[in-house]
């Protein structure tokens, strides 16, 4: 490894020369109070910016290993310095010259605490894996603006957010204790059979439309457990909390126009993931396995079993392999529930506006006008039942239009102006003063659906076919781009990044004999023993700009791969 000096020199030698000098700046260097790696210097100045880290040893960092002694403890840290280190490169960078020029930062993160590869800690050091944008005029080496980049900014940044001695350890302990309560109460949710938990005091309306943080609390109205399902625990740092549950089963959340349903459910469908201090959403938590459903006209479908819920297709289709280059709104939604189910969901999430209206009910009426032969869809309303019942799969559904559903539901939450009563007693009176007329449809028990095994051939790229993520919703892979655009839990360009990565290294799991559940169990055995920069691969590669994304986004993005191939599995 060499010293400063010879960074500084070989900075005075490349001034003035061609871009691509700044390669010759690549290698391991002894900063003294840390170690700087230049992994990649780009080769242009528009180019994505040069991949460089920095390592601070535990005796200058010193960190207690209390912080990180536990898995939620670790992710919170790191997650914690990320947001640390991205805000101090923000007031630091002095953009300058072309492209990217003069530029220090670290991936953003929004309001949730994701597992990252941006920073590490262990007992040895702290290292963030960051991106510089190298100076350039034009495409020639500012030598000067690349030495403040290094000599000042870059160590005022390491001195504020990488020592301990130097952070705020008030923000950053409760960042670390929220973590763990969290943790803490999703555990005691599931001893005691609820799906979801909605904290009283939860502020769960956003901003807006473009922005993820809380609405302010003078416009907010603080969520309020009605009393019947009112459940309370007991946390190690925040002690008593109190709040809504809900169990297991199938929860309707109904109400008027604008009164805060879809509001409620998308705080749950984000309860999947932990929330940073003062987000509104801390104690809003859901099983880790909840998946969003809905209709997706237009997607792909590749030998999906959906026969549980439609059968009997013209033409003789079969529906238990059934594939489309473009299904229907209806046909969509069976499928995304069928491949759900197939990778280990416990928790449907689904709301009535995003859904196809002929998936969801057919009324009495339509049944004596379309007799049940000439129908081929068996409708969720005679399906959601049997889900929980044979497959231990809940379902939390937001039913604006059809009061039928009333006879399905274990529990009804009715929402006016964002506050939630129990109204089940009163729908079940309904329902029995007004009974539906409507005949079950049910085509026999629900069968799970048949799991896939993964054909590897679609997954081998040729040698200029490139693999990127394009922002949080699509996927580049070779001369195809995968849609993500309907995958609502999908909440972070980093994880689509890790998803990208994913997709490149599928060909070495998907041989033919593993079915789609076996390889993501693998990737994520894989994962939670070597970390997820396992996932980037060759010895050395950079791999800070990832986030954890669950199995079910990542299966999301292989069934939406419309060169897929699969056959079914036992």
């Amino acid at each position: 490894m060499h010293g400063r000096d010879v960074f500084e020199g070989r900075l005075r030698r490349i001034d003035g020369r061609g871009y691509k000098a700044y390669q010759e700046l690549e290698g391991a260097y002894d900063w003294v109070e840390y170690q700087l790696f230049i992994d990649h210097a780009q080769s242009d100045p528009f180019a994505p910016p040069s991949k460089v880290r920095v390592r601070v040893r535990q005796e200058v960092a010193g960190f207690p290993p209390e912080l990180f002694a536990t898995k939620p403890r670790a992710v919170a840290l790191c997650d914690f310095l990320t947001r640390v280190f991205g805000r101090h490169c923000r007031a630091l960078s002095r953009p300058c010259g072309t492209g990217s020029s003069g530029i220090i930062h670290v991936l953003p993160c929004g309001q949730e605490i994701l597992e990252r590869t941006a920073v590490v800690v262990n007992e040895e050091f702290v290292e963030v894996r960051l991106a510089v944008g190298l100076p350039a005029r034009g495409r020639t080496v500012v030598a000067r603006e690349a030495h403040r980049i290094f000599f000042e900014a870059l160590p005022e940044v390491v001195r504020r957010s990488l020592r301990h001695a130097s952070l705020d350890k008030k923000a950053l302990l409760e960042h670390v204790r929220l973590a763990e309560d969290q943790d803490s109460l999703r555990r005691q949710m599931q001893e005691n059979g609820l799906v979801a938990f909605v904290a009283d005091g939860s502020i769960l309306p956003r901003e807006s439309g473009a922005s993820d943080r809380p609405l302010s609390q003078e416009k907010a109205v603080p969520f309020q457990s009605p009393p019947e399902l009112r459940v309370s625990f007991t946390l190690p740092h925040r002690g008593r909390i109190t709040g809504m549950g809900i169990p297991r089963g199938v929860t309707l959340i109904v109400g008027g126009g604008y009164h805060g349903k879809t509001t409620l459910l998308q705080a749950i469908e984000r309860g999947v993931y932990d929330h940073i201090p003062r987000d509104g959403r801390e104690f809003v938590l859901t099983v880790r396995d909840a998946v969003k459903i809905r209709a997706e006209d237009g997607r792909a479908v590749t030998g999906v079993d959906i026969s549980s819920f439609i059968n009997n297709l013209p033409g003789n289709q079969d529906t238990r392999f059934f594939s489309t280059p473009s299904a229907s709104g209806s046909t969509s939604q069976a499928a995304n529930i069928a491949e759900a189910l197939e990778v280990g969901t416990s928790l449907l999430l689904v709301d009535e506006d995003t859904s196809a209206t002929n998936f969801m009910i057919r009324d009495a009426r339509m049944q004596a006008l379309v007799a049940k032969d000439k129908e081929p869809i068996t409708p969720f309303i005679d399906r959601v039942r049997q889900l929980h019942q044979d497959c231990g799969v809940s379902t939390v559904l937001v039913v604006g239009g059809s009061g039928d559903y009333f006879d399905v539901a274990d529990h009804v939450i009715m929402m006016e102006n964002y506050r939630p009563r129990v109204v089940t007693a009163a729908a079940r009176e309904i329902a029995r003063a007004m009974p539906t007329r409507r005949n079950p449809e049910e085509a026999g028990p629900f069968r799970p659906p048949i799991p896939r095994i993964l054909l590897p051939d679609p997954w081998r790229l040729g040698s200029k076919d490139k693999v990127k993520a394009q922002g949080l919703r699509e996927i580049r892979f070779g001369r195809e781009t995968i849609d993500l655009g309907a995958v609502e839990q999908l909440v972070d360009p980093a994880q689509t990044r890790a998803i990208a990565v994913i997709l490149r290294r599928l060909s070495h799991y998907a041989d033919g004999k593993r079915t789609l559940r076996e390889i993501l169990d693998l990737l994520e055995e894989e994962v939670e023993r070597e970390g997820l920069e396992v996932l980037a691969g060759r010895q050395g590669e950079h791999p800070g700009e990832m986030a954890r994304p669950r199995r079910y986004e990542i299966a999301a993005a292989i069934n939406r791969y419309r060169s897929l191939a699969v056959r079914p599995g036992r």
